[in-house]
């Protein structure tokens, strides 16, 4: 294995640990996938439909969004946002990112 798929293989884990994070924080207000992937591109967090859609589908049954149809529009999109429970694990989840983000950079920087 060469360096190139080593550090791919520690990316994509690095992703999936960080993913939820940013899904939550993202769908505090009601926002449908495709919008969702865009802004979260927006932010340089690129994730495909094939990997987002799954995702809200999983963090919808552990009841941490919510979902409803809007049919208003020229085409139904189905909107996604974060329910009470999902606020409180987000909070929980961002406590333990910032000690984790702190740790890491004092470690980095000493080098």
């Amino acid at each position: 294995m060469d360096k190139s798929d080593i550090v791919s293989g520690f990316l994509l884990e690095l992703r999936r640990g960080t993913v939820v994070l940013c899904v939550l924080t993202m769908l505090k207000e009601p926002t449908y996938g495709y919008n969702l992937i865009s802004r979260l591109s927006d932010t340089g967090i690129a994730i495909e439909g094939n990997t987002l859609y799954p995702l809200l589908r999983r963090l919808e049954e552990q009841g941490l969004l919510e979902s409803i149809w809007n049919t208003d529009g020229a085409k139904p999109r189905k909107y996604y946002s974060t329910t009470a429970f999902g606020s409180e694990v987000l909070t929980e989840l961002k406590r333990h990112w910032d000690t984790v983000s702190q740790s890491m950079t004092k470690l980095l920087e000493e080098k």
